[in-house]
């Protein structure tokens, strides 16, 4: 086994350099609007603190938005009333970053001028780490291949269509580690799962909100899952796994609930407006767009996938399949039915479960394996 993993994860090695190449030639200068409030939100807390939270134009006294607007040929640079990405807020009187803080907390961890490299190259660092962990995870040659085409897969993908957004960076590093520990937590019967896993995953779903508001979505399996076995058991130890669960969820966004509570007056207003808050409605159109796109593929994938873990898994494994499957139909529901389309928009949750999937595939095959190797002589084990 060891020449194969050898393989895969020269593979993902490949991918990853030809990745690293390409991402140190990028700039912070091409046109899109949402890098420029990224940057913005990023640039106030280098010069804030934590007063950053507050996004409100008038703090643009010292032109850095009206500059970096200029650079990209908005029409109207010198008017920050115009500003993309930017809304009014009549309860608070303010003009303000529509987006979640976390993406332009991250940012500025960097130098300006190197903000968008570095949060790149070490994004995919990470998720070739969660690669390489999955390739020496696995015990067999299937399960080898499977995690060596999954992790060269996520690597590539923190270009395209990662680069579509800034915010997608961080959000895809986090789904890949909440896909590794999801196995691990559900691994437990009658919901007697380790708090420390518990909350780390509740504090990871709170901080993917932080990154991107439609992250919010990509709990609703694990809420749900939690809320049918809290009213199905009602055991003291799921009561407890529900509300720890809650509590980190809210302690990991809660960077998103002072920022709405500062810019738009409380912490459960939204800072977003046009057709990010019209009301859903299910569209032909919107499915056909999602069809012809390369989402389909990833969603397909993680689909295929599912279904196959809820015919032949285990226990434990088919319990993640369940939760996938959850996810996948509340985001669905939510893209589909959500009047704007872009090519990144269900990348998070395709990646999310084919994570999940894939590590507890990797435990189903390891148990598997053991179980094999107990059955043979000593002499045969080795």
């Amino acid at each position: 086994m060891t020449p194969l993993k050898a393989i895969c994860s020269l593979f993902c090695v490949l991918v990853l350099a030809s990745n690293l190449w390409s991402m140190s030639r990028w700039n912070e200068t091409r046109g899109v609007y949402d890098d420029v409030c990224y940057l913005r939100q990023a640039h106030l807390f280098q010069r804030f603190g934590l007063s950053g939270f507050d996004t409100d134009i008038s703090r643009d006294d010292d032109h850095y938005l009206t500059s970096k607007l200029k650079e990209i040929g908005f029409p109207t640079w010198n008017d920050v009333a115009t500003a993309p990405c930017h809304n009014p807020m009549p309860a608070v009187k303010k003009f303000v970053i529509q987006y979640p803080p976390g993406t332009g907390l991250v940012l500025a961890l960097f130098p300006q001028g190197h903000q968008a490299v570095s949060l790149y190259v070490l994004a995919t660092i990470a998720v070739f780490g969660v690669g390489l962990l999955a390739i020496f995870s696995a015990r067999s040659a299937p399960m080898t291949l499977l995690a060596g085409a999954l992790g060269c897969l996520a690597v590539y993908l923190m270009i395209n269509p990662s680069k579509a957004s800034y915010s997608l960076a961080p959000t895809m590093v986090v789904c890949a580690l909440a896909g590794f520990l999801t196995p691990y937590w559900l691994k437990e019967r009658n919901h007697d799962y380790r708090i420390w896993l518990t909350l780390l995953l509740g504090f990871l779903f709170g901080l993917l909100v932080d990154f991107r508001l439609p992250n919010l979505f990509l709990s609703a399996g694990y809420f749900l899952f939690l809320f049918v076995a809290l009213i199905s058991s009602r055991q003291p130890s799921i009561i407890l796994q529900s509300a720890l669960f809650a509590f980190a969820f809210l302690v990991g966004m809660a960077p998103t609930l002072v920022s709405n509570a500062i810019n738009a007056g409380s912490p459960l207003a939204t800072t977003y407006g046009g057709p990010d808050v019209v009301p859903p409605e299910f569209s032909l159109g919107m499915v056909r767009q999602y069809l012809a796109d390369t989402q389909f593929v990833l969603l397909a994938l993680a689909i295929a996938g599912t279904v196959h873990l809820m015919r032949v898994g285990t226990e434990s494994t088919r319990r993640v399949a369940l939760v996938t499957s959850i996810n996948l139909a509340v985001n669905l529901a939510f893209f589909l039915s959500h009047p704007v389309f872009t090519p990144y928009y269900t990348v998070p949750i395709a990646m999310l479960s084919l994570w999940s999937l894939l590590f507890a595939w990797l435990r189903q095959d390891a148990e598997a394996v053991d179980g094999r190797l107990a059955g043979q002589p000593a002499h045969e084990r080795s």
